[in-house]
């Protein structure tokens, strides 16, 4: 995956953005993945013979930093206002290269009752916790496996597409930004979605409206998830004199949470437990995160190895007992050998 340029950093690290509806501080502060679907505006959900034909859009915003959450989004509206309500009247385009500003704004009034966006359009984000994109990635063989980030973000937005579906709305076209090979993923949506036009392409956020729209609904999300946990888990505690200032002024230090942020570097080393690292900010199956933990400031644990599933034998703990001298072990006398038979 490619990593940003300084300027795109610069770009993706926002201050005093809007907090959406679709970051729930506690699930975000909790570790646990989440999914926020919008209302569906009526005029999507009218019946089956008088339904609006939708497309839909999928992007995602936080694939490869070490800090926050992977979070995958999807825009919906009838076809026709496709092009003229997102491209010509709101300007949409590639989160990437819109400002900041301009995302959390597009983001507020999309949120706000009243809007054309809110009365047209429907939304909704998956957030991959940080906690839970490591502990996929780490999995196990005996549990089944790496779950690799590829699989998860797949069903993340087959699970979002799914629920669209389950809430009524006619989707016909669903755009897609590839995450590996646009042919090969196109199938595997199109098995699953087979009465939909699915075109799965490279740089579909800068193509399709309703992808670009996706790709700011993921990327405001993540951004104000960001916020909300450095408030909470980031931020070093005030000192007395710093105690009036307005917090709004203080920027994250941890700068947009990739591994080639500096200010992420720094505020990782600055910030490591030598044994537990970090909290549910923190993706620990990274390669950063692990050469950290791996070093000379972290604590190498020797966990025990797996037992037998906890089928221990009576005698275990009778054997154990009188090795230590415990007085329960001879309560009823000490074993007779096999020399009084």
């Amino acid at each position: 995956m490619e990593e940003p340029t300084p300027a795109e950093i610069e770009n993706q690290t926002p201050s005093n953005i809007f907090i959406p509806p679709s970051v729930i501080p506690s699930s975000l502060l909790s570790g646990r993945s989440y999914t926020h679907f919008s209302p569906v505006p009526p005029s999507l959900l009218a019946s089956a013979e008088q339904s609006v034909p939708v497309c839909l859009g999928v992007d995602e915003a936080g694939r490869g930093p070490v800090l926050g959450p992977m979070v995958y989004g999807i825009f919906y509206l009838p076809l026709p206002l496709s092009d003229p309500l997102l491209r010509q009247t709101h300007h949409f385009d590639d989160s990437k290269v819109l400002t900041p500003q301009v995302r959390s704004s597009l983001m507020q009034t999309l949120s706000t009752a009243g809007s054309d966006l809110h009365q047209s359009c429907g939304w909704a984000t998956t957030l991959l916790s940080a906690g839970d994109i490591s502990a996929g990635m780490m999995r196990p063989s005996n549990a089944g496996g790496s779950y690799n980030l590829n699989a998860q973000a797949m069903d993340a937005t087959v699970q979002l597409i799914q629920g669209i579906y389950d809430r009524g709305v006619n989707i016909q076209e669903i755009y897609v930004d590839t995450i590996g090979q646009p042919a090969a993923y196109q199938k595997k949506l199109e098995r699953i979605f087979p009465t939909a036009k699915i075109t799965v392409a490279k740089k579909a956020d800068s193509l399709y409206p309703c992808v670009s729209a996706a790709s700011v609904c993921a990327k405001v999300t993540r951004d104000a998830a960001l916020e909300v946990l450095w408030k909470t888990r980031g931020r070093p505690p005030a000192r007395e004199e710093e105690k009036d200032k307005n917090e709004e002024d203080t920027d994250m230090e941890w700068g947009s949470g990739y591994p080639s942020d500096q200010r992420c570097v720094t505020w990782l080393r600055g910030n490591m437990h030598p044994v537990f690292g970090w909290g549910p900010e923190c993706r620990f199956s990274w390669g950063t995160a692990k050469d950290m933990l791996e070093g000379p400031k972290g604590v190498k644990v020797d966990w025990p190895a797996d037992d037998d599933g906890g089928t221990h034998r009576l005698a275990d703990f009778s054997v154990k007992d009188q090795e230590e001298g415990d007085e329960l072990g001879t309560w009823f006398g000490t074993p007779a050998g096999l020399e009084a038979f």
